[in-house]
Parts: C-alpha cells; structure tokens; sequence
C-alpha cells in the first residue's frame, strides 16, 4: 500500500492548488453563461420529459422547474466567484459542486449525456476537501496534492473509458466503420472536408484514437519531461478535434491543467510588476 498511498498523496505547493482552484471556478462562471447557456431553457419544459439519471432517481432529487433552474443558475454564478477568490474553500467548494452537480444533472436528464464533464466534476469534489492555498505559496500539501492526483486519475479514466464503451457497444468493428464520416457530414468543418478526401485517413484516424486512448493511462509511468509532452500531444487531439468536428470538449481540458504546474502562472503578480514599472519608466 505505501506506493500506492505515496503516488496518490504525493504532495504538491499550495500555490498549483491556488491556481487550479481559481482557474476551475471561473470556469463555472464562464460555462454557465458561454457553455451551457441552454440548461435554463429546461426551466420552461414540462415535467413529464424530466427523465433523471440514475444519480437523480437514487437520490432523489427534484423535477426542475422554473424557480429550481433560475435560482441554481444564478446562486451559481455567485458562489463560483466568491468560490475564485479561495475565500472558505470548503464552504464555498462543497457549495459550488453541490449546485453545479444539480445542474448537470439538470443538463443531461433529457437525453442526452456529454462525457467530458467527469473530470471536472471530480475536481470541484476533490477541491472542496482541500483547506485553504494561496497563490505562490511554496508550501507543499499531501492533501492538495490528493485532490490533483484524482483530478488527473478521472481525466485519463475519461479517455480510456470511452475507448471501453466504442469496443463494447460497436465491438472492433468500430475502428473501421464510418463514425468518423458521419460526424463530418454532420459537423464537419472546411478542414474536416478536405482531411475525407483523403482515401483511408479516416480510418487511420479511429484506429488512432482507440489506440490512444487505451494508452493514454501510461501518462503516470513516464518521466516529468515525457508526461508534459503528452499532456501537449492531448491538448492537440483536442485542437484538432475541435478544428474538424467543433467539439471542444472545454471542461475537460480544464480538469486537464491538473497535470501542470500552474503555480508558475501567476497573473495577479505580472499585472502588479507591470504597473510598479510604469511610474519608474515615467520618472526617468
């Protein structure tokens, strides 16, 4: 158990908890008014086609209605940028997972379930148990530490996973298929046009999606310079992915940054070197 507890502890500075605390909740505020702007629509249908998922059914939790679906979008978008500042991490954490799960829930009852929201769904449960961070802190954190590791865990589940469900449901036979063609026909881009042209690369493509994906959790075997060049290599099948079929796949790249050492980004500390500068430049 000592490795396992040593890889799933490993401490990490306060500072990359800041960060990817901060970086996590204004994302909330921006996914709720750019992202899925269209879950307050739910407000206005009738209960009747409310089908919860199995999560709402165990719990259970409400039919949305109007004052339901207002009063999460709007406490939410509160409570993610108090939640920014890391002022009462765990209050305003558990506070914004709990809104925010109740709003996917709310999403993706009606037919319909994106997948590139697990890791970031961890990610806000696993940051509400951390205590306070503040950015540049240097001081190193098993728990904070915990909370990124699971964070990095469920992104990797994310891909491997989907890979699972394309064999298990369309078998091998998926890899040749025309999965790819028709999200083209269906949300192709210019670029994704001119790529089917090309006599097989479709093909070439899915087989290289699946064999990424299955391989995608020896991202925690490799050595630090090695793990940040494929944390870069799936920011490019993103890149990519959105360049041809337009799908962003935008929360998952942010529980995504759990990999890297925000703790170097610091902004805040750039704008006040920026502006302490200035008066010295019009002085001379």
């Amino acid at each position: 158990m000592e490795p396992l507890t040593r890889a799933l502890f490993a401490p990490v500075p306060r500072g990359r908890v800041a960060a990817f605390r901060t970086l996590v909740y204004l994302f909330v505020f921006l996914d709720l008014l750019i992202f899925t702007p269209w879950v307050r629509s739910h407000a206005s249908v009738p209960g009747e086609l409310y089908q919860p998922l199995l999560v709402g059914r165990l719990l259970p939790l409400p039919t949305p209605t109007p004052l339901l679906v207002h009063g999460v979008f709007w406490v939410l978008l509160v409570t993610a940028l108090a939640a920014a500042t890391g002022r009462a991490p765990r209050l305003l954490g558990w506070t914004v997972f709990a809104l925010y799960f109740e709003w996917m829930v709310i999403a993706m009852s009606y037919g319909k379930v994106d997948h590139d929201r697990f890791g970031f769904l961890v990610a806000l449960a696993a940051l509400a148990t951390v205590g306070r961070a503040r950015h540049g802190d240097a001081t190193l954190t098993e728990a904070g530490g915990w909370a990124l590791r699971v964070t990095q865990i469920s992104v990797v589940c994310t891909y491997f996973l989907a890979a699972f469900a394309k064999l298990r449901f369309g078998g091998i036979d998926w890899v040749t298929s025309s999965v790819l063609a028709r999200a083209i026909i269906r949300r192709g881009t210019d670029l994704a046009d001119l790529i089917a042209q090309v006599p097989y690369l479709l093909i070439l493509a899915q087989f290289g999606i699946v064999a990424f994906e299955l391989l995608s959790p020896l991202i925690f075997v490799v050595r630090d310079r090695w793990r940040y060049r494929g944390i870069a290599f799936f920011y490019g099948f993103h890149v990519v992915t959105y360049a041809t079929i337009t799908i962003s796949f935008a929360p998952h790249l942010v529980a995504m940054t759990a990999f890297l050492p925000l703790e170097r980004v610091r902004p805040i500390e750039w704008v006040r070197r920026r502006f302490a500068r200035t008066p010295a430049a019009a002085g001379t």
